[in-house]
């Protein structure tokens, strides 16, 4: 498990400077002549022939800005060149071109049978690109998980929900769903990643302490985590910067379809102009070189941000303290005590601590204790000593439990300690079923005994497992 010792979450302006050494070669002008050539040509189309449902739907989309992130934009593009691409079929040639007249009609077959070879294989670029990016962005979260039977346990997981939204595209797709119904599914389900990741990340109470706690992921990777995707959080500086560039590219891509479309509905029914397919073909071959030349060059950026920089990198050096967390002093001879009401059984008592200075000895006495309405205590967690902890134990009983760290053994020393405490309420109903009450009840039993008991109920432990799988998605916005 990676160390994140001294890191902080990667800030805007440290991207800023960033990306200064990544400067993107401006689109050329060849991409804005062709678009703009191209709605013209459209717009000419509109006006010999009235547009049906479908069209209009596809021209007003032509005339709405592209999507603002560049994740987005990346789906759009994929959908465009599919839409494309299908259209490039020669079972949806009009029927003149398919049967080839003319020398002419020949031509344009053996043109449209190479811009569909170029859009293919900018397809397969684009969706290599996202995938490696997406695995590249796991490996790295990964790196700062426990690397113990959790991250096997994490890696199938995500195995199995990639699995689980394949089969529902599949579902779709075999039902007779059309590419566009396809990419909103495909896109419903990359919000809803990006909607557990949120909440993962500006979670306090039973998520935050699960992940804190139960799995030990660092509190630097989830400040991370809840800032990543913000509308102006860290990546509006990747927008700003690359953004134009790509939305240019997806307006291109969608004058290609819009025309395109146009054109086969309207194919024999007027004249054709000499130009249009030669026009059609330089956008398609501008469209494809400049596509793959973006793709590749965000590629590079991508594989060397970073996540977390350090505070002095990030120019905030105290950012990196944890407003959950307290620092005090315990005086030689002292403890130092906090206490914590729990209103119903099944709820999780959760802390980290760790001794921040001392001389000679850099441990401390911890115990848990609980205190019952009539004042007689049961200990929780036995006395021991230590320099830090984390843990965690389901309580059985209502009522007070008190937090002890002790330094009495130390006659002249002073102890500086930083500590957090969480209380959560139930995550799981004991009610649910006949074994969840059984494996409730041994535990109470053993627990009433004065055993110490840290084990996670299975409930809990499915819920833990949901919660990390949520950390393999973070996408670049």
């Amino acid at each position: 498990m990676a160390s994140t010792e001294g890191l902080v979450p990667i800030t805007r302006t440290f991207l800023s400077r960033y990306y200064d050494k990544y400067p993107f070669p401006a689109i050329p002008e060849d991409v804005f002549r062709l678009s703009t050539q191209l709605r013209s040509m459209s717009n000419d189309l509109q006006k010999e022939f009235p547009l049906n449902e479908a069209e209009i739907v596809l021209a007003r989309e032509a005339d709405c800005p592209p999507p603002h992130k560049i994740d987005e934009n990346m789906w759009k593009n994929r959908e465009h060149i599919e839409e494309i691409l299908s259209l490039l079929e020669k079972s949806h040639w009009p029927r003149m071109l398919q049967q080839q007249y003319t020398p002419e009609d020949k031509e344009t077959a053996i043109v449209l049978e190479d811009l569909k070879t170029k859009l293919h294989n900018s397809l397969k670029i684009l969706e290599s690109f996202q995938s490696k990016n997406a695995e590249s962005v796991f490996n790295t979260v990964m790196t700062y998980v426990p690397q113990d039977f959790r991250g096997t346990i994490i890696r199938q997981q995500r195995e199995r929900s990639e699995r689980n939204k394949q089969v529902e595209v599949d579902a779709l797709v075999n039902s007779g769903g059309s590419i566009r119904d396809r990419y909103a599914l495909l896109w419903k389900q990359q919000m809803e990643r990006r909607r557990q990741l949120a909440q993962l990340g500006s979670a306090t109470g039973i998520y935050k302490t699960l992940v804190k706690y139960l799995v030990g992921v660092p509190q630097v990777l989830l400040d991370f985590i809840r800032q990543i995707n913000d509308d102006q959080g860290p990546m509006e500086e990747q927008r700003e910067r690359y953004g134009p560039s790509l939305y240019s590219l997806t307006t291109m891509v969608l004058s290609i379809r819009l025309f395109l479309h146009l054109l086969w509905g309207r194919f024999e029914a007027r004249n054709r102009q000499k130009d249009e397919v030669s026009v059609l073909e330089q956008a398609v071959l501008v469209y494809t070189s400049e596509l793959e030349r973006f793709i590749k060059f965000i590629g590079d950026v991508f594989a060397n941000s970073p996540f977390l920089i350090s505070a002095e990198d990030a120019g905030a050096a105290e950012a990196r303290k944890s407003d959950d967390y307290r620092e005090i002093i315990i005086p030689a001879g002292r403890t130092h005590e906090v206490s914590l009401t729990v209103e119903s059984v099944n709820s999780y008592i959760a802390w980290d601590f760790s001794v921040t200075q001392g001389k000679m000895n850099m441990d401390i006495g911890f115990s848990v204790e609980y205190i019952s309405s009539s004042g007689e205590r049961t200990l929780i967690l036995p006395y021991r000593r230590c320099e830090y902890d984390q843990g965690n134990f389901c309580t059985c009983m209502a009522g007070c439990y008190k937090l002890i760290w002790d330094n009495s053994y130390s006659a002249f020393f002073k102890k500086g300690l930083r500590y957090k405490v969480d209380s959560i309420p139930p995550v799981a109903d004991p009610a649910e079923s006949p074994r969840l009450r059984l494996w409730q009840k041994r535990k109470n039993e053993r627990l009433s005994q004065g055993c110490y008991m840290s084990t996670v109920c299975p409930r809990l432990k499915d819920l833990m497992i949901h919660v990390i799988h949520c950390l393999i998605y973070i996408i670049f916005p």
